[in-house]
């Protein structure tokens, strides 16, 4: 066991350096290449008016770190060898990052705040979805197998056996609902990478205490995330977009799925849960009363940030959030 974590950890923490200098270096490139390229955020009008002065920082920003990722585990596979578990993380993470890579080339090819409509955007994650849900099921020990939290993790504890024909549209249910949460949280600068970055690190202690073999994944991640964060904290130099926001949905969702954790992401992901919510409640509470708003604005960052509140308070007090609740989480797993 003691060589399994230091073997783990010694992997992990090669590929999160990787991960890391590949995005670092490729940034002062890159958002150059992106200005040129004409690349720029196109702004809501209807967004808070602090945002306007983003309009035309450069997007697409997602494809650095995505790629990042893709290489620093790929070199771990060649290295170490791969699993199903690990493997499928990465094929939903770079799934879900091409989705978010044809709305955000199709936003700035119409110079508009909208690329895929939304039937084409769901569409392409369903399938994704239900080829990953399907191979996670019939390929991976795991199955359909879902933990309790604070019941504990393996054979002996608590969990939910779901047959195929339950399980598939459970992890449907898990996967697009988790995606569009981060996606949503994708709104200030560094926000999502902030949050994501802890999540991640959840995620790696889950894969090295479980033992399922994502711990590279999640280290990737961290690392990419990590870099990014140089030029994505405020003021932000370049943003994710969705090819950005929708991998690490992506990324989240199948770390959670091929682990059996799914019930955890509420509680390690409970800020993606609450922006979907609040956006959720915004709308009908809008339609209910025929034009009235709940929220100042929604998703609820910014809410806050209407309130009074700097982006950069709001991206240190959901990261100090998310990082409580990843730790209460862990105990969750090491429970029972």
């Amino acid at each position: 066991m003691v060589q399994t974590f230091q073997q783990a950890l010694g992997d992990g923490a090669l590929t999160l350096f990787i991960a890391f200098i590949l995005t670092a270096v490729m940034g002062p490139y890159f958002i150059p290449a992106l200005h040129r390229m004409k690349f720029g955020q196109e702004v809501r009008d209807d967004g808070p008016q602090a945002h306007l002065k983003k309009q035309g920082t450069p997007t697409m920003g997602g494809i650095m770190f995505l790629l990042a990722i893709v290489v620093a585990v790929l070199i771990h596979v060649l290295r170490q060898g791969g699993n199903p578990e690990l493997l499928l993380v990465l094929l939903l993470t770079a799934g879900f990052g091409l989705v978010g890579f044809a709305d955000d080339y199709l936003k700035i090819r119409r110079h508009q705040s909208e690329g895929l409509n939304p039937k084409q955007k769901l569409l392409l994650q369903l399938v994704l979805t239900a080829v990953f849900a399907v191979l996670v099921y019939r390929y991976t020990d795991i199955g359909g197998r879902i933990y309790i939290p604070f019941c504990g993790v393996g054979e002996e504890a608590f969990s939910l056996e779901l047959p195929f024909w339950l399980f598939i549209p459970f992890v449907l249910f898990v996967v697009l609902g988790t995606d569009n949460g981060v996606n949503f949280t994708d709104g200030l600068d560094g926000l999502c990478s902030s949050v994501t970055i802890v999540t991640a690190a959840f995620f790696v202690a889950a894969g090295i205490w479980m033992q399922t073999g994502i711990a590279p994944a999640a280290c990737a991640v961290m690392g990419a995330l990590m870099g990014f964060l140089i030029f994505n904290l405020y003021p932000a130099k370049v943003f994710m977009g969705d090819t950005g926001s929708l991998a690490l949905g992506g990324f989240v969702a199948a770390a959670a799925v091929v682990s059996g954790l799914e019930l955890y992401i509420p509680i390690v992901g409970f800020i993606y849960m609450i922006e979907v919510i609040s956006v959720i409640i915004q709308v009908g509470y809008f339609k209910a009363t025929h034009g009235k708003r709940f929220f100042r604005m929604a998703p609820i960052h910014h809410h806050f940030e209407l309130s009074g509140n700097s982006e950069t308070r709001i991206v240190g007090v959901f990261t100090i959030v998310t990082a409580l609740l990843a730790l209460l989480g862990f105990l969750g797993l090491i429970a029972g």
